[in-house]
């Protein structure tokens, strides 16, 4: 089982260069970490990232990224948990690793009574009618000596209007929601811990 690490509130880069220095340290006998964290507002560009779909200036920093994806948006009340895996320890590929880390997040809101799914192409868990769906969670692994780092955002209680100024994850008027507007009455910090438990289910059985 991996290591659960506390970050707290802090701001993206320097928790972004402590993965990098985390996974390039690390050797065969070093654990896996979950690394919870909360961002003050960010909006971060994937190396597939276009600036185009930047929309607008609202005063929010810009940070281009080295995960995978597009553009997304990070602030609070919103949970991260960054997954720091050996993958090939796991004998996990990196499709099979995203599946997984979505599959934890349908099944954590499953629990409440939220339907939720995948949409193929465009990694993420969504919820709502296919013709008027929403996203609720962004994902975005950056994979290096078969170590992967970055990993899931979770929107729960967080001012949503930052993503009117972008097209999340690079699609234009993709709507997006939250737990809280779900009915699911629980603070950032219950979900973050039902949120790891339920990834550690997922990827360690």
């Amino acid at each position: 089982m991996p290591q659960v690490v506390q970050r707290g509130r802090a701001d993206y880069t320097p928790v972004w260069r402590d993965m990098q220095a985390f996974t390039l340290a690390r050797d065969a006998d070093t654990p896996d970490q979950f690394w919870q964290v909360e961002h003050p507002p960010v909006f971060t560009l994937g190396l597939a990232g276009k600036r185009e779909h930047l929309l607008h200036d609202i005063g929010v920093p810009v940070v281009e990224s080295d995960r995978g994806g597009q553009v997304t948006y990070h602030g609070p009340g919103q949970v991260v948990i960054y997954t720091l895996l050996d993958l090939r320890r796991a004998g996990l590929g990196v499709r099979e690793t995203v599946n997984r880390i979505e599959q934890a997040v349908i099944d954590l809101l499953g629990e409440h009574g939220v339907a939720a799914r995948r949409r193929a192409g465009a990694p993420g868990v969504y919820v709502g009618p296919a013709d008027d769906e929403a996203k609720i969670a962004a994902l975005g692994l950056r994979v290096k000596n078969h170590c992967c780092y970055h990993g899931v955002s979770l929107n729960v209680d967080m001012d949503l209007a930052p993503f009117a100024a972008i097209n999340p994850c690079g699609y234009s008027g993709l709507r997006v929601t939250q737990t809280r507007d779900l009915g699911i009455a629980l603070p950032p910090e219950a979900i973050s811990r039902q949120l790891t438990d339920a990834l550690q289910r997922a990827l360690y059985g």
